[in-house]
């Protein structure tokens, strides 16, 4: 059996490069270069066809260790709560009040980015404290 070398995380979002670059700014990604012959991404978009313009964009980790994110436009807006999330580890390895603190340090800087803060898990004895959050788009995601 034959077993997986990469992955890629996809989004659903109604705008792809706003969604990416907000996830470039929090796990420190960046955007590939554009294919052969185009100076820019923009450049790039501008070639396809009007209803394929903006429909995608692509982040990833610059070390090459993490996963590829992609983003899709999808015509529908979330409804319910995301089945899968990407947990942020921020607070490996801390406990007590220096991980509440590491937590929200890096809560204030990805709202300052557009994320939106839901609620504080407090740790209870077996789970150590996270934070819920949404992105740009309401996407969930943890501070852990």
């Amino acid at each position: 059996m034959t077993s997986v070398k990469q992955f890629q995380v996809t989004f659903d979002c109604a705008d792809p490069e706003r969604v990416a670059r907000f996830w470039c700014e929090v796990l420190g990604y960046v955007v590939p270069p554009p294919p052969k012959g185009f100076a820019d991404w923009a450049e790039f978009d501008s070639t396809l066809p009007p209803e394929h313009q903006g429909c995608w964009f692509a982040c990833v980790d610059p070390s090459g260790v993490g996963p590829r994110l992609f983003f899709q436009r999808v015509p529908e807006g979330k409804a319910v709560k995301n089945r899968l999330h990407l947990d942020v580890r921020v607070g490996t390895g801390l406990v007590g009040e220096e991980r509440l603190a590491a937590l929200e340090a890096e809560c204030a800087r990805l709202v300052a980015l557009g994320a939106v803060r839901v609620r504080l898990l407090r740790a209870d004895g077996v789970n150590e404290s996270c934070l819920v959050m949404q992105d740009v788009e309401g996407n969930e995601f943890c501070l852990d």
